[in-house]
């Protein structure tokens, strides 16, 4: 359905955008991971035709909308990082602005509305102004909005952010619905790895303005199948256990999240025993210890040393 071809794109002496490499299929959600400044706005605004690369291509059923862009933008629905709405009109206003900015049809613009209405739950909210809204409310609007024309292929450019667990839940199963009911093809973009875990059917992880890792949520984890990833839990924070594990030479990657030490080893070190060992030697009273599966994170912070929301 759409292809990026080698692009690039400079600012002065930035490459935001380094020869990056992506396709996708029609009827599948996408996610494109990557920490702050990796590239990723850069790419969608290229891939969205609104900026334009300074080499390579990006091809949208095999016509370059380089060259062409009308045929995806008729098609395209964007949902930005930050919200696009008038704060001082009416949901509905909001809808029927942006759907005579799409040039929808005026006897279809009223119906159109009604079922974005309903897609995002703002139907008893549609008279009220955009102002008085939650973050999440605004965020289901904006989904809304670029949902009017009944696009085939939506990018969403972290659509989730700043906003409660009620309403995120509500966007996620809303991306869910709208890929299984109307085989709608979604770029997704997140700092949350849970979303990308829960949604997409393939994930690219982008650093410095190259893709550096590419394929489904189980490939991607199989980067790390010779890793084995340990969660322990302190009754405490015990800084000398945190050095002592930091300066064992098995460990791969460490992560401390309060009492939570996330630590990579080679699956061939029996390291158990290690953790008890310098737990006991630093006074540490240790609440748990697990052994699991590498996730996603993991493979992030083996493949980029920085932890996702960075």
């Amino acid at each position: 359905m759409l292809e990026v071809i080698d692009l690039k794109k400079q600012f002065k002496h930035t490459k935001a955008v380094d020869g990056v490499n992506l396709f996708i299929e029609q009827g599948e959600i996408v996610g494109l991971l990557g920490p702050n400044g990796a590239g990723k706005s850069t790419t969608i605004s290229i891939m969205s035709s609104l900026t334009k690369p300074s080499d390579g291509d990006v091809r949208f059923y095999n016509e370059s909308i380089i060259q062409r862009p009308q045929q995806l933008r008729e098609q395209l629905g964007v949902v930005p990082q930050e919200i696009a709405l008038y704060l001082n009109l009416t949901a509905r206003e909001n809808l029927l602005f942006f759907g005579k900015v799409y040039r929808i049809d005026k006897k279809q613009l009223e119906k159109k509305i009604d079922e974005v209405l309903e897609i995002i739950g703002l139907v008893e909210k549609q008279h009220e102004l955009v102002k008085t809204f939650s973050g999440g409310m605004k965020r289901r609007l904006n989904i809304g909005v670029a949902l009017l024309h009944q696009p085939s292929l939506v990018f969403m450019d972290e659509p989730t952010v700043g906003i409660d667990p009620q309403s995120r839940n509500y966007i996620l199963d809303t991306v869910k619905r709208l890929n299984k009911e109307s085989n709608t093809t979604i770029l997704y973009t997140s700092h949350y790895m849970e979303e990308v875990e829960y949604l997409c059917d393939r994930i690219y992880i982008m650093d410095q303005g190259h893709i550096i890792a590419a394929g489904s949520k189980e490939e991607i984890k199989n980067i790390l199948s010779a890793e084995q990833t340990f969660v322990v839990e302190t009754a405490a924070d015990h800084d000398d256990f945190i050095e002592k594990l930091e300066a064992n030479p098995s460990v791969r990657q460490l992560k401390v999240q309060e009492t939570t030490v996330t630590i990579l080893i080679p699956n061939e070190v029996e390291f158990f025993q290690t953790i008890i060992q310098l737990a006991q030697q630093t006074g540490t009273e240790l609440k748990s210890v697990q052994v699991q599966k590498p996730s996603l994170e993991d493979v992030f912070l083996h493949l980029t040393g920085r932890a996702l929301r960075d």
